[in-house]
């Protein structure tokens, strides 16, 4: 390793090579220790491991990460460890059996264990205490059964490679100088701040190797999106303290209320898991917690709602006591778990990993930068590990009414690697209180059925028809009949639509499967009680499928032959590159430390022989750009650049431009290429998964206790539709609705007049993709409506959007998609599909379906899209 190589290693700073890793909070720094262990065994063939923890939580917490088959196992997917797991040695275990029985088999039998690798895992803190108490630390007393103390066994080894957790925390310590005795080969630190704290200030570190700070996660999406909350003209002149605090914790639990409905809303439309968020509230000491806790959990905060949802974690507490706050505390992500806020003084640090904080109100008096820096690290992880694109998914929330401004310019000042969102809480915040409504298909009210994971915050819609099947004996039939069904969905070669369910051959199969399978609710003495009619109970329920379903085909294009990809040639847009050429040193100055550095032009960089080749070698670096696929369009594109900045800049000033930029470059204009990617294969076949699917519930946001509205009553605000739900259908297939706009609406009321039946999808009910920019993305339509004669998906747009290049794409794939689906319809004697793009303007009331129809149906034709 070169200096030059490495401008930001300076010094080792210990007697052994170490280098420091300087990553956010939140972006993985166990997983990467787990990635440093593999490829220094795989790559290396490096099979010790001495692991640093600074505390006793972190240390319990890595022991549970190496462990196999834990949730957050470091080496899930590594085949090389699936079949011979490293062997876990910590400093509770290596004294009774597992440490001895590998030392003495490493030691004095083969060398290796198995021929794994061996994670020594030790907690900094216990081995500190133990050297500040004048003793040598037990690990390096003696041990008969190996003749030598533990630590000498170790120091003994020619491959360890020492690991250190949240090195910040200790490194300067008497148990740090201790173990450089280990004498590693090589030192790995791990920590988010880079620097020791002293009283004239931080002392960066010496030896950070990489640096990714937490703005940069940001930027990234690793990590939520910190925001700052106050209320709408919030003023706190004539409030005393205890008012301002009151009023910060109230409404922090409003918001947490909105957040938590929010989340559930999310997962229901997703199908992912649902997220149960919690408030951390940091108070001033352990006095001031208490008082806290005593407050929330009397009836004067909200009713003693919160009573048996809130835990205080400071050092107050012992014993009993102790233990089942821990308990708590550790269990705060499961849903089933009740707490929803947490109090703490100072000790929720480094380690205490959760993605499930989604509310913070710091209590503290303090100044903007430490609140910003002790509140949001605990807080930044994601539920799902990557952003969702929704905005109350991905952030998190810090509730500072007092604060709101010295924090906005705390992180605004120049330097700051934080820039908060804002977020105004309106004046009747009080009446936002929000649920989760669930809406079930019309078929699984009428059969009975219930949706899962119902919570405190979920309301069921209600439905106008009765359950059909009223009996214990009855619904237990139908719901194996359903079952059954759903499994038919999927056999498209058995039942290639709805309707075959009723042909009697499949109607026996159904029967055979049921009474294979039924078993009465209770035992009753043969003829004392009339046996339930499964074969009439069958024929019911597949007659209810039928009625409450529309046929949609499970589609899969599967390309034939060899595929084939690559980009069109396109003229770039290049009014925004204006570099302009530094010179031949740059300053660069360190926000944080102050220090300045001087980088001269010539050490850095390849020095490429023709301009257009800096722009090739950046392109390069992306993994869907291949030079021997696309070498002519790089060098057109790299020409179009490179005549562009000799425009304005003389050649060698174009050149130092195009070395130093050479990566932003690239990136931009990679962007642009992705609107020009095309992909084909020697062909494509469809292949069907299923000849008709189940409608997937849906789930919306309101306000609490807010009835449906008459669909054929237009809200008098229509600037905000998505507020409202609508019911009172005839022919939809869910008993409530949301609509995006007022157009929507009335679309809504042609259906419910035109078509036989009709829903708005969601998510996952069609799974048609289609690729914008550098992502595919699920599309959905806005309607599906089956007619007489036809089935339709319905797509009503504003007016100016109708031509914009993601509608149409969007439109090309639903084509495809309809083309597909009337191939296969009509060849078992269905109806065909037919795509509506239809502009807002034109959607009244007086419109037929097959009016818009004629008017408005795309088809594909030579250009891919009319």
């Amino acid at each position: 390793m070169t200096r030059s190589e490495f401008p930001t290693v300076s010094d080792f700073e210990r007697e052994f090579p170490s280098l420091c890793f300087a990553l956010a909070t939140g972006v993985g720094k166990t997983r990467l220790m787990g990635a440093f262990i593999t490829y220094l065994y795989l790559a290396h063939d490096l099979r010790n491991f001495f692991v640093l923890a600074p505390n006793l939580t972190i240390y319990n917490k890595l022991i549970a990460d190496f462990t196999p088959n834990s949730l957050k196992y470091v080496f899930k997917g590594i085949s090389e460890f699936a079949i011979d797991p490293p062997i876990i040695v910590t400093g509770d275990n290596y004294e009774s059996g597992v440490g001895y029985r590998f030392a003495s088999g490493v030691k004095h039998v083969t060398g290796r264990l198995f021929g794994g690798i061996h994670i020594n895992i030790f907690n900094i803190s216990k081995i500190n205490s133990e050297v500040r108490g004048g003793k040598a630390p037990r690990i390096k007393r003696l041990s008969e059964y190996i003749g030598e103390s533990y630590f000498d066994y170790l120091a003994g080894l020619e491959d360890l490679v020492l690991l250190m957790d949240e090195s910040h925390r200790y490194r300067a310590s008497a148990g740090v100088r201790a173990i450089n005795e280990l004498r590693p080969v090589l030192g790995l630190e791990l920590t988010a701040t880079p620097f020791v704290e002293t009283a004239k200030g931080g002392i960066p570190f010496k030896n950070v190797i990489f640096d990714y700070p937490l703005g940069q996660a940001m930027v990234d999406g690793f990590v939520k999106e910190p925001a700052v909350v106050t209320r709408k003209n919030f003023n706190p002149v004539g409030m005393s303290p205890e008012e301002v605090e009151k009023l910060k914790l109230e409404d922090g639990i409003r918001l947490h209320e909105s957040i938590k409905v929010e989340l559930e809303t999310y997962a229901r439309e997703t199908g992912n898991a649902i997220v149960k968020p919690f408030v951390l509230i940091i108070a001033r000491d352990t006095t001031h917690a208490g008082q806290i806790l005593q407050w929330i959990q009397s009836e004067g905060f909200f009713g003693g709602q919160y009573r048996d949802k809130v835990i205080q974690v400071d050092s107050s507490q012992s014993g009993a006591q102790e233990d089942a706050m821990i308990s708590r505390l550790l269990q705060v992500e499961r849903t089933e778990e009740p707490t929803e806020i947490v109090i703490h003084v100072n000790m929720l640090k480094e380690g205490w990993d959760v993605t499930n904080l989604y509310t913070i109100v710091p209590l503290r008096a303090a100044n903007a930068r430490i609140l910003i820096e002790q509140s949001i690290g605990r807080g930044l992880r994601l539920p799902y590990g990557k952003r969702t694109g929704v905005i109350t998914v991905d952030r998190l929330n810090i509730v500072a009414h007092d604060k709101f401004q010295e924090i906005i310019d705390e992180a605004n000042r120049p330097g700051s690697a934080i820039h908060l969102q804002q977020i105004i809480l309106p004046d009747d915040v009080q009446q936002q209180k929000l649920e989760t409504v669930v809406s079930q298909s019309a078929l699984a009210n009428l059969l009975g059925l219930r949706p899962t994971g119902v919570t405190t915050s979920t309301r069921v819609a209600e439905s106008k028809d009765p359950v059909l099947f009223q009996s214990p004996e009855e619904h237990k039939i139908a719901k194996l009949a359903y079952d059954v069904i759903r499994r038919l969905e999927i056999q498209p070669q058995e039942v290639p639509s709805v309707s075959y369910l009723q042909r009697p051959e499949i109607q026996a199969f159904m029967i055979r499967e049921v009474e294979a399978q039924y078993r009465p609710v209770q035992l009753v003495l043969e003829g004392t009680v009339e046996k339930p009619d499964v074969a009439s109970i069958v024929a019911k329920t597949a007659e209810l499928v039928v009625q409450q379903t529309i046929d949609i085909p499970r589609i899969t294009v599967v390309p034939r032959g060899e595929v084939q990809s690559g980009y069109d040639p396109f003229s770039l847009d290049l009014s925004g590159f204006r570099y302009q050429a530094p010179d031949d040193e740059l300053w660069i100055k360190h926000l944080r430390t102050g220090r300045t550095e001087e980088l001269g032009l010539a050490s850095g960089g390849c020095e490429e022989s023709r301009l257009e080749d800096y722009v090739v070698a950046g392109l390069v670096d992306f993994d869907d750009v291949s030079y021997d696929a696309h070498a002519d369009l790089l060098y057109d594109l790299a020409g179009q650049v490179v005549s562009h900045f000799l425009g304005y800049l003389k050649e060698e000033d174009a050149k130092k431009v195009l070395r130093i930029h050479q990566r932003e470059i690239a990136r931009a204009i990679h962007a642009q290429m992705q609107k020009h990617y095309w992909e084909k294969a020697a062909g494509y076949e469809v292949v069907i998964g299923g000849g008709f699917s189940e409608l997937k519930p849906c789930a919306f946001t309101i306000r609490a206790g807010q009835p449906p509205m008459d669909y054929r009553q237009s809200p008098v605000d229509k600037s905000n539709m998505t507020r409202y739900l609508f019911g009172n259908f005839g022919k939809c297939l869910y008993p409530v609705q949301k609509f995006d706009s007022d157009a929507e609406r009335r679309m809504a009321v042609i259906l419910e007049r035109e078509a036989v039946k009709w829903f708005k999808p969601v998510r996952g009910q069609f799974q048609i993709y289609y690729k914008w920019g550098v992502n595919h993305h699920e599309y959905l339509p806005d309607f599906v409506a089956e007619t007489e004669d036809f089935i339709a998906m319905l797509e009503p747009k504003a007016a100016n959007q109708m031509e914009n290049s993601e509608v149409r794409e969007k439109a090309r794939v639903a084509v495809t998609w309809c083309q597909r689906a009337t191939e296969y319809a009509t060849g078992i004697g269905g109806k065909p599909w037919r795509y509506l793009l239809i502009p807002h303007d034109v959607i009244a009331e007086n419109m037929t379906l097959e009016g818009l129809s004629r008017r408005y149906m795309r088809t594909l034709d030579d250009s891919g899209y009319s």
